[in-house]
């Protein structure tokens, strides 16, 4: 186990060194350079107080997603539950959008980014739980009521333009999710709220993974099944809400990297939860360096003078593909 564990943070730390290389502005020459204490002002500026930051937000922010996500399948004991189709995520993001369009919060106030955010993704999650009723137990209906709730919720994000207009880069922003312009300012928001909400999600691993096995066992084994549920979505859902509110809605990654982590480290949530956060970490990470790469290539090719590609396209076309490759090769499974 720890072997994977040290295999695992080697390829965070090549995913890491990809993206530090793969951006714009600097050579990857000068990145090196730079790293040994030479450069010049404007050199040093790009890397310290723009790819840098931009790296750790990915990291952060793909760490929460994966936690998060493999937090609302045991508590859900659904493989197809996720932040992106459970409305957790869509909600974080109208919320993120409506109190941006009202002048309530704007990246000059981060914080109430992430508090309007919270608050949209407990209501996304509250009307997908009262839209399954008896249905919650069977993934399949479960999943077919988080897509519904994903579209209402999607199409009142893009009510909010009738309303603000003028922040239609916000919305496209969040909507897709990238980590274009992080500065320190949002890493300083993220990595105690990431740390603080992750910590209390692996104090949760030991009910979590009772709740996995059922609720008749759980609560044969002395656990109260709904306030551990409760507890578990609480985490989830903020632990989304600091993701979106640091790089928008970034598709697929809170569902498919539990389904990683847990074939990589087994159902012991003590193991698999840090286990999804360096999977998370590494996937978002990778993507944006291959976003960037990507963007390079492109403004090449097309003889354009600056084009991004948002990591937020990437990881849903990736994920859209793994997730069907999932579904055909295990189509009745459940936990």
């Amino acid at each position: 186990m720890n072997r994977r564990f040290r295999a695992l943070a080697a390829l965070v730390v090549v995913c890491a060194c990809a993206e530090l290389l793969a951006g714009r502005g600097m050579s990857p020459a000068v990145v090196w350079d730079v790293l040994g204490g030479g450069g010049d002002a404007t050199e040093r500026h790009i890397f310290f107080q723009l790819r840098l930051p931009r790296l750790l937000v990915a990291l952060g922010a793909g760490a929460c997603l994966g936690v998060a996500g493999l937090v609302l399948q045991s508590a859900l004991r659904n493989p197809l539950a996720g932040p992106e189709v459970t409305g957790v995520t869509p909600g974080a993001v109208l919320g993120a959008v409506t109190a941006t369009g009202l002048g309530l919060a704007g990246w000059e106030s981060p914080f109430a980014v992430v508090v309007a955010a919270c608050v949209g993704g407990c209501t996304g999650a509250a009307l997908l739980w009262l839209l399954a009723g008896r249905g919650r137990g069977d993934p399949a209906q479960t999943a077919l009521h988080g897509v519904l709730v994903s579209a209402v919720l999607g199409g009142l994000t893009a009510m909010v333009l009738l309303v603000a207009p003028g922040e239609l880069g916000s919305v496209v922003q969040w909507l897709v999710g990238t980590t274009e312009g992080r500065v320190w300012q949002h890493w300083n928001l993220l990595w105690p709220w990431a740390l603080a909400w992750g910590a209390a999600a692996w104090l949760l691993a030991g009910p979590l993974t009772l709740l996995r096995c059922g609720d008749e066992l759980a609560g044969a084994a002395g656990l109260s099944t709904r306030r551990a549920r409760t507890l578990a979505l609480l985490c989830a859902v903020a632990l989304t809400a600091g993701a979106v509110a640091a790089v928008g809605a970034l598709g697929f990654v809170g569902l498919l990297v539990p389904h990683v982590a847990v074939a990589v480290f087994g159902a012991d949530l003590r193991v698999s939860l840090p286990g999804a956060a360096l999977v998370g970490a590494a996937v978002v990470c990778g993507s944006d360096a291959a976003a960037q790469l990507v963007s390079r290539l492109l403004a090449i090719a097309l003889d354009f003078g600056r084009l991004t590609v948002p990591v937020g396209a990437l990881t849903t076309c990736l994920g859209a593909a793994l997730l069907l490759v999932v579904v055909r090769r295990a189509p009745s499974r459940t936990f």
